[in-house]
């Protein structure tokens, strides 16, 4: 849909100029777009800018503690300040405003009217929500400013409390009024995605307020986390959204992210593609260059807390450290070979399957994705994928309810196998579905969260990580839950037993990659890559190492420090805006 938007603006203004002909020069007439259904329509649809794109979200979590990439985010270093800041960009939310003030015709029916202030409003809360998230305290902007309006050019931040309670009144408007309750394209906002909304909203600020005790706003926890509960559920009970779980077990997650259409059994709005229109996207091509991508790579500490397929941690097997690639990802949760490079997994090629290991020009970890690469290598060579990408789907409703209510200490034994267990029976894990956890797995708490003694959160958290990988949620989630110091999590691969010794990565019979200290010049003719794990390569520190030199654990850019502390829970207003507003005042630790 947000593709679209240019050519719906562009119609806008030819319908507008078209009625406007006879009218004097100096007069400007709204009537042509408000005093119509079909003008309130078109306008709506310019709202769609707001959401993100699909590289928004398919790149999203390469900003997380769990992707390692080709390079350092500047946020993570020293290097970042107000000079190298953006998204203080307020043009959208002047257009959504100019259309809440202006949508009050009486020629257009009072419910239409309603409806579609219930759109701009839902819009309008997305907006907020994301500069919250983003840059905390902001300006509260609920009308379009004139020329001559100081008190809104130079506006102040306005306190979380004001700006939050604001949202969550637009947000309540669209899920009250606004009167589509389905859409079989999966490409347009209803009732219920204004619901969804909404519980993404409130459990974000639910949590954030509880776990940032420095804001002094625990107290009003309760009621965030509770709206987010009573939102997820209305959507549970009275919606007809459910889990795929059409097809083969091994595909029916997959199937959700490298569909052409979406599966609206579960996705309930996503950025649709067109081969005929030209409207595609480049996944293949990032997930499959060497070059044009980041080489975005899973690290063996998050892979690591995918469960065993009878539910039990796979890290409580004895050996799971040393631990070779082609081991250590059998018989677990089917959305980890949903998600990676494994085993039986095989592209198309001329239009012949071929075996499709891990490989380490592409891939950096050896834990190499596919959840939004198409099979086909015909994608590969620019952007030309057309599977849709989702924005919000039902799972995440589910995984927003169990938390929230977890969060409340009100989770039952029922809430759990209506969320987590049918999340996890869905990716064919059999233990554990019915019945709260009563067990804290250690490895997941010291390496994740080591201040949270709950099994029940605990698992609801392992949960949202494995469901919503490379989904773009990770960061927020990090910055909510004040764990921002995991961004600054080593980067780990796979275990590597010994230098020179091949390894077939999926077991097929041949050798896949070799780690020696020095790639042989010429390369011989054999069916594996060389990848030069020695201290220093041409005299340069060598970013890719052993953790014990000629055996371990891949490390990635260990000699690169990265830079967490308490600043970095909110990005700096840029300097420039900082500068023309006087009464703009800068992020603290950011001056």
């Amino acid at each position: 849909m947000r593709y679209f938007q240019l050519l719906i603006v562009l119609l806008v203004l030819l319908m507008v100029s078209c009625e406007m002909e006879e009218l004097p020069k100096s007069e400007v007439s709204k009537d042509p777009v408000f005093n119509t259904e079909a003008g309130l329509e078109l306008y709506s649809n310019s709202f769609y800018n707001v959401l993100p794109s699909a590289q928004d979200i398919y790149l999203g979590d390469d900003m997380s503690d769990y992707i390692a990439s080709n390079s350092i985010d500047q946020f993570l270093t020293s290097s970042y300040g107000p000079n190298q800041a953006s998204g203080w960009s307020w043009s959208e939310l002047r257009n959504i405003n100019f259309f809440i003030a202006n949508c009050n015709d009486e020629a257009v029916d009072l419910a239409v009217r309603e409806h579609y202030l219930g759109l701009a409003r839902f819009f309008r809360a997305f907006f907020y929500f994301e500069k919250v998230k983003r840059f905390g305290d902001v300006p509260w902007i609920g009308r379009v400013p004139s020329i001559d309006d100081t008190d809104l050019l130079y506006a102040e931040r306005d306190s979380r409390t004001l700006v939050m309670d604001s949202v969550l009144a637009d947000i309540d408007y669209a899920c009250e009024h606004i009167t589509t309750d389905s859409d079989a394209s999966g490409s347009t906002v209803t009732k219920w995605v204004a619901y969804a909304l909404k519980s993404r909203i409130c459990l974000f600020e639910g949590t954030f307020r509880k776990y940032h005790d420095e804001l002094g706003l625990q107290a009003t926890s309760e009621f965030w986390l509770q709206e987010a509960v009573a939102s997820a559920k209305e959507i549970m009970d009275n919606s007809s959204y459910s889990l795929n779980t059409s097809g083969d077990a091994d595909m029916s997650y997959r199937n959700l992210f490298i569909s052409n259409k979406p599966i609206t059994e579960e996705v309930m709005l996503a950025v649709v593609m067109s081969q005929e229109l030209g409207i595609l996207h480049a996944a293949n091509w990032k997930y499959t260059s060497p070059t044009y991508g980041v080489k975005s790579s899973l690290t063996r500490t998050f892979v690591n807390t995918y469960l065993n397929l009878d539910g039990t941690p796979f890290t409580s097997e004895d050996g799971y450290e040393t631990m070779p690639f082609a081991e250590e990802v059998k018989e677990r949760d089917l959305r980890l070979k949903q998600t990676i490079r494994l085993g039986d997994y095989k592209r198309i090629h001329g239009g012949q399957e071929i075996p499709a290991p891990p490989t380490f020009g592409y891939v950096l970890t050896g834990y190499q994705p596919i959840k939004w690469v198409l099979d086909d290598t015909y994608y590969d060579l620019r952007d030309y994928n057309d599977n849709s990408v989702a924005i919000f789907r039902f799972a995440e409703v589910l995984l927003n309810y169990a938390e929230a209510k977890a969060e409340l200490g009100a989770l039952t034994n029922e809430d759990w196998a209506a969320t987590i267990g049918a999340l996890r029976a869905r990716a064919g894990i059999t233990g554990g579905l019915d019945q709260l956890p009563d067990q804290v797995d250690s490895y997941f708490q010291t390496n994740y969260y080591p201040d949270i003694n709950d099994p029940v959160i605990l698992e609801i958290r392992r949960e949202r990580g494995v469901e919503l990988v490379m989904e773009g949620f990770r960061f927020a989630d990090l910055i909510r839950w004040k764990r921002g110091e995991l961004m600054k999590i080593n980067w780990r691969g796979f275990y590597v037993p010994a230098l020179d010794i091949p390894m077939d990565l999926n077991e097929d019979g041949i050798d896949d990659v070799i780690f020696v200290n020095q790639v042989p010049n010429p390369l011989p003719d054999v069916s594996y890559e060389f990848v030069q794990v020695s201290e220093t390569i041409n005299g340069e520190p060598n970013p890719q190492r052993l953790t014990n030199g000629t055996s371990g654990e891949l490390t990635w850019l260990d000699n690169i420090p990265r830079v967490w502390t308490d600043r970095n829970y909110y990005y700096p207003i840029p300097e420039e805006d900082v500068l023309m507003n006087p009464n703009l005042n800068q992020n603290p630790g950011w001056e």
